[in-house]
Order: C-alpha cells, then structure tokens, then sequence
C-alpha cells in the first residue's frame, strides 16, 4: 500500500541543497568567529536539518498553525486554567531588545529600569493580594506551591512547638496542591466539602490538632465557589497553629474586590501566566511569584529587589531565608508582560475583569441549566461545573462532549475534574469573550444534548472534521512522535501493516 501524496506532502519535505538563508561568506566558516571556538565543541557531522526553501517552511507552519486550536482562533472555555485572550501589546513591551538583551549578572547600576520594573510588579501584586513582600522567583504556579511548603516547613522548624507533619487540602482541590506537599514530604488528609460545595467546617475540625503545617485552599474553589465561611476557616486554623496557603489559580475573579490577605491567607501563589497577561499553555512559559505576610518575609527566596536612596538593588540573603528556588531571577519575559498589563488596566480596569469573568460564567449557566445538570445551586464565579451523569444510559462521558465541541470550533472544557462531580465538565468563559461567542457555545451544547438522545454515536465517535480524529491517549503519553520523521515512520509502519 502506498503512502498516499497528501502524507507525503504534510512530513517529508527536505531535499538536498534547498537554502530559506543566504549566511555572510566567512562569518560563519572560516572566520575569527570559528578559530575562536575550541575544536572540541565544533561538530564533525552535518546535524541533519531539513533542507527547505522559506516558502516550503512558511507554509508548512502557517498549515499546522490552522489545524491548531489557539486562543487567538477559538473561544477556549478551559476550566479553572484561565485562558484568556492577551493583549498584544503586552508581547511587544516584553520583546524589546532593552529587555532581551540584559543579562542577569549585569551590575545593578546598568539595569535600573528592569529592576524598577520587577520592584513595582511587586507593589502591584501586593496591593492585589494584601501580601507584605513577594519573591518572582517561582517559574510556575505548582513551583510557586512547592516554595510555598519549604516556608511552612522553614516558619515551623524556626519557632519550635510540635512536630507538624499535616497538609490539609480539600476534596475538590487542584491535584498539584496534595502533590506539592507529598513531594515536600507532608501527610496529606484530605477535607470533605459539604452539600453546597464549600469546605465542611465540622469535617476540618476533626483534623486540626497540634500537628497540621498548613491548609491549602483555592478561593474561589474548582466548582467556582467563593468560600463564604473563609474567615471562619483560616480563624480555626490559626487557632492551631497552622498556616493559610492560597493557590492562586482561580485568582481571575477577585481582582479589585476581594484580597486573600484580608481573608487570613499566610501565603499565596499568584498565576502571572493565567491572570496577568502571559498565554498559558503548551507547557510554558510560567510565572509564580509568592506572596507572604510579615511574619514569613525572612524566609523568602532571595535575592529580594530594594529600594535605596541610589535607586533599585539586589538585597542580600536573610539568614533564614530557604535560598534560592530558580537560577538567577525568574522568567523576567513573563514579568514584563504582567507588568504592562497591570499599568494599562490599572485598579478600575482589574474590577472590571472580574465583574465581566463573573458575569459571563452566571450568564452562561443560567442559559444551560435546563439543558444540563449544575453541580451547584446558585450564583458561580468565574467558572461552573455541569455534570453529564444523567446521560449515562446513552454510553457518553464528558470526554465525548469535550471532542464534540471541536466540531463546532470550540476547544473542549476541563473534563472529568473535578473528581467530586460525576462527569464533570468545567467551563469557564473569562471575560475576554462577547455575549456573541457565549451564545454561539451555548447553542452548540445545545445541539450537542440534542444528539445525545437522538444519535449518541456521533458524539461518542467525535470529533468529525479534524486532522486528527480519536488517538490513543495512552499511548500517545507513553510513546509520543517527537519529530517529523517518526511521524514519516510511522505512517510507512501502518501502510505496511495495512498491506
């Protein structure tokens, strides 16, 4: 069986002597440039590079690129990951060659106006939050978790008292709060949420004692509750001893009106790459700086920035701090786009975010309700989880849904999470989407219900209309096609088969 021409097409390309770049004679080859390198790092052998001309390479990534859902071409409703549409504006600021080009070892004297920058996205980030000082050296949020631990560990160890050797995290937590702690070392117990969704204050008291570091808790939480006993929650708490840690995931519909600080969080992790401007996604890139109240300063991460009479400079290491947690200073990229972001919205422009995130997710909810079961009854935050139990007798899951969704040009929410609701299908809109696309995604789920009770095969075989069509997600995570060639391999192996 031949491969047909279309394959051949989509993934060998390459033919020998084919330039997209025309390098300066000698600059490259035998030039000062090349006599300087020492012999044993120059390859002896080609690298093996496709050989293509510009167009052939243009149009094969402007081709993949339209296979692609992105959250420039498509409404991307992903629960609790906040993937909003970025201004574009903030990847100008951040690809400036003033920025791109310092190094992190210049002296402090030559980069100024970079350190007043990080210096006043710290102000910014505690104004937001209510913490006293941040570190920006967490380069993720589930990084920005495990700093988070090393201070409970590091505050615990530094005022004696009782073993504490507990994490406390509820049932509907973000998977990477239970494992940020198990990976620190911490007995994780988990804390059941009651009828409304909320955490079960009489179940938290059977598990505070002398012994719990710390409760990890995102508030809003996964079913886009705010926790309305907050207050009685971290009171119990510290009651015992124990530390608020504050995942920051869902921190999209607070800005402007409510400050974990002023909850009674200790510490906080703050997504910049979700909330403040970065596209998330694709692996990176991320930022998570941590935020504390007064009494954790001298354990943070350092070097901290400073202001001086002379202007902005590194601080010297507290003796307690936990030392550093990344090489040299952050994902300085990701700072710089947080940082135009919050200039160009300003304090009025970060309410409105979230009055307009909360308003589109009530909105969208309401318009479902009666076609889907809500998990919760009344008003949502920024994102609400619809449950896909009762169309259990037709064979379809929200997995179904989500890859139905792609039909209709709509990326597929967070599916199965979180683990409390049964088929659960979390949506959130985030408040860079018009009325329009929320009514266009309200009636293709819709249409969606429609075909459940009508032709459950079509939902369940989706999607229909891309590229690819249902791959082995298994198998795919343990043996992914890395590269073009495996790709060419691996179609040669199946027509083989086939024949």
């Amino acid at each position: 069986m031949l491969i047909s021409l279309d394959d051949r097409l989509s993934f060998e390309k390459s033919k020998p002597g084919r330039r997209a770049v025309s390098l300066p004679k000698g600059r490259f080859s035998d030039g000062d440039s090349l006599r300087s390198i020492p012999k044993g790092l120059l390859r002896q052998t080609s690298i093996g590079f496709p050989e293509l001309s510009e167009p052939d390479i243009v149009r094969h990534f402007i081709n993949l690129s339209r296979k692609n859902f992105s959250v420039d071409t498509h409404f991307y409703p992903l629960g609790s990951c906040t993937m909003k549409y970025n201004p574009k504006v903030n990847e100008w600021a951040a690809r400036q060659e003033k920025f791109t080009a310092l190094h992190p070892l210049q002296s402090d004297a030559t980069v100024q106006g970079m350190l007043q920058i990080l210096w006043e996205l710290e102000e910014g980030l505690k104004e937001i939050s209510g913490m006293d000082r941040f570190t920006l050296q967490p380069a993720a949020g589930a990084h920005g978790e495990l700093t988070g631990m090393m201070l409970v560990r590091a505050y615990h160890a530094a005022h004696g008292g009782p073993t504490r050797t507990k994490v406390l995290v509820p049932d509907s937590s973000h998977g990477t709060n239970p494992a940020s702690a198990a990976l620190f070392g911490y007995h994780v117990v988990e804390i059941k949420s009651n009828s409304h969704g909320c955490v079960d204050l009489e179940d938290l008291k059977q598990h505070l004692d002398e012994h719990v570091a710390c409760l990890m808790l995102t508030n809003p939480n996964t079913l886009g509750l705010f926790e309305k006993n907050i207050l009685e929650i971290t009171k119990l708490v510290h009651q015992h001893g124990g530390l608020l840690y504050y995942d920051g995931a869902n921190l999209n519909p607070l800005l402007g009106i409510a400050r974990p600080g002023d909850m009674g969080f200790d510490i906080i992790h703050i997504n910049l790459h979700k909330t403040f401007s970065t596209p998330h996604g694709g692996g990176g890139p991320g930022a998570g700086p941590v935020g504390v109240k007064k009494h954790l300063i001298p354990f943070l991460p350092g070097p901290l920035v400073e202001q001086t009479k002379k202007g902005y400079a590194w601080a010297s290491h507290s003796s307690q701090s936990i030392g550093r947690v990344k090489l040299f200073h952050g994902n300085v990229g990701v700072m710089i786009r947080a940082y135009a972001y919050l200039k160009t919205l300003g304090k009025e422009g970060l309410r409105k975010v979230s009055e307009a995130a909360i308003l589109n997710a009530n909105y969208m909810k309401e318009m479902l309700k009666d076609t889907f079961r809500v998990a919760t009854q009344g008003p949502c935050m920024h994102e609400f989880v619809l449950s896909l139990k009762s169309f259990a007798a037709q064979g379809v899951h929200a997995g179904d849904v989500g890859k139905r969704l792609l039909d209709f040009g709509f990326h597929a929410p967070t599916v199965h999470f979180p683990l409390v609701v049964p088929e659960a299908l979390m949506i959130e809109p985030t408040e860079t989407e018009a009325r329009e696309t929320l009514d266009l995604f309200i009636e293709a789920m819709k249409e969606i219900a429609r075909e459940i009770v009508t032709d459950p095969e079509k939902v369940k075989t989706a999607p229909h209309t891309l590229p690819v069509r249902r791959p082995n997600d298994v198998l795919a995570a343990r043996k992914p096609i890395l590269s073009y060639r495996d790709q060419v391999r691996e179609k040669v192996l199946l027509a083989e088969a086939a024949a």
